[in-house]
């Protein structure tokens, strides 16, 4: 008797609804050399069980206050899918987290990823966790776990989302920012590689108005392309912020008293979060080093300088509220660990009025003066 011809009593499997088990598993077996090379003391970077573990007496604490961060890259993340440029896309995702990790003076120790995928691409998927592992591996933690969906009819065609989950140590009475900032004090701008990960949605506007082509060379860096330039990934400034830390005296009564992190929001939104309401601070615009996507960006959107500063980091990704008297042992650390710290500003008196309940909102508590230097 001949075999029925139609689908009707054939199974409908996990892999006709469109997840593809076998290929998950491909791609844990090709990353976990990626993961391997994360590892650090604490963690042994393991892939495979259900958790992921940390021995914090193993990385030398001794009464540790953990600090956790999670993030995302915003849309930036689309410039990545639309370009196919995957390779650093990681990078920025471990960046945003790490970075707000140690402004409160905390060493990151590891971090799990949450990749999210209509269809999975293994190569592509892959080339992504890559970069979260460069991206560890520049931080110092170790990359201990994570999460692949493949959630069929959620995404069209090649999208996918990430999230990032970061978790560091501090021991108990090195937390910044400290008590103690106060009227004196100066700013250390540590200069950013561009735009990081933050108003890609006001970028892709932009671009879409300009009507760009991802391939096309960069109108304002024309040596790379206009997607190669725009996914320069977020600096990661953990590591030598954690030796200026060390070298000028430690957290709790050492020459830095606070950092802050320029995401979303700029200046004018970041460095508020940082400051007790005695104080405000005070910016010379003038000596920032701004990268030229700011200046093409003010002039495809004809934004002016207060639009740039409440939208994008301008140029500066991190700020250090530093002692005056040894702002120079500071700048010296920060230097010798390759980067390129400017003065840009100092603390002033503040009116005491801020409240807690304006949150992030306390763009007035900094002061502007003269210009940004945008190329024109």
């Amino acid at each position: 008797m001949a075999e029925p011809t139609d689908n009707s009593t054939r199974p409908i499997t996990y892999r006709d609804s469109g997840v593809d088990i076998d290929a998950g598993n491909t791609l844990v077996e090709m990353i976990k050399p990626l993961v391997k090379a994360t590892r650090r003391s604490g963690a042994d970077a393991a892939l495979g069980g259900f958790g992921g573990l940390f021995d914090l007496k193993a990385a030398g604490y001794r009464d540790p206050i953990l600090v956790a961060a999670n993030d995302g890259v915003g849309t930036k993340l689309k410039i990545a899918i639309d370009a196919n440029h995957h390779e650093t896309i990681g990078i920025d995702l471990v960046a945003m987290c790490v970075n707000d990790l140690v402004v409160q003076g905390a060493e990151p120790l590891f971090f799990l990823d949450y990749f999210a995928v209509g269809h999975l691409d293994v190569e592509i998927a892959r080339k992504v966790i890559a970069g979260i592992a460069s991206g560890c591996r520049e931080a110092g933690c170790a990359l201990i776990g994570g999460e692949t969906a493949e959630m069929p009819g959620m995404y069209h065609g090649k999208d996918y989302d990430l999230a990032g989950f970061a978790v560091g140590a501090v021991e108990r009475g090195q937390i910044l920012p400290r008590p103690d900032i106060a009227a004196g004090d100066v700013l250390i701008g540590l200069p950013s590689t561009g735009v990081h990960s933050n108003g890609y949605s006001l970028v892709r506007r932009l671009i879409t108005e300009e009507k760009l082509d991802w391939k096309a060379k960069a109108p304002f860096e024309p040596a790379h392309s206009l997607a190669e330039a725009l996914l320069a990934p977020t600096r990661i400034y953990v590591k030598p912020l954690l030796a200026a830390i060390e070298a000028t005296g430690g957290a709790a009564d050492g020459a830095i008293k606070g950092l802050s992190h320029i995401t979303g929001g700029g200046i004018s939104e970041n460095l508020p979060r940082v400051l007790p309401p005695t104080v405000a601070a005070r910016i010379d615009l003038s000596v920032i080093p701004v990268p030229p996507v700011f200046s093409w960006l003010a002039k495809a959107g004809r934004l002016d300088d207060a639009e740039l500063l409440r939208t994008f980091n301008c140029g500066i990704g991190m700020i250090v509220v530093a002692d005056k008297a040894h702002a120079g042992a500071v700048i010296a650390s920060l230097t010798e660990a390759g980067e390129q710290p400017v003065i840009i500003g100092e603390i002033g008196p503040g009116t005491g009025e801020r409240s807690s309940a304006k949150g992030k909102g306390d763009a007035w508590a900094v002061g502007y003066e003269g210009k940004l230097k945008l190329v024109q």
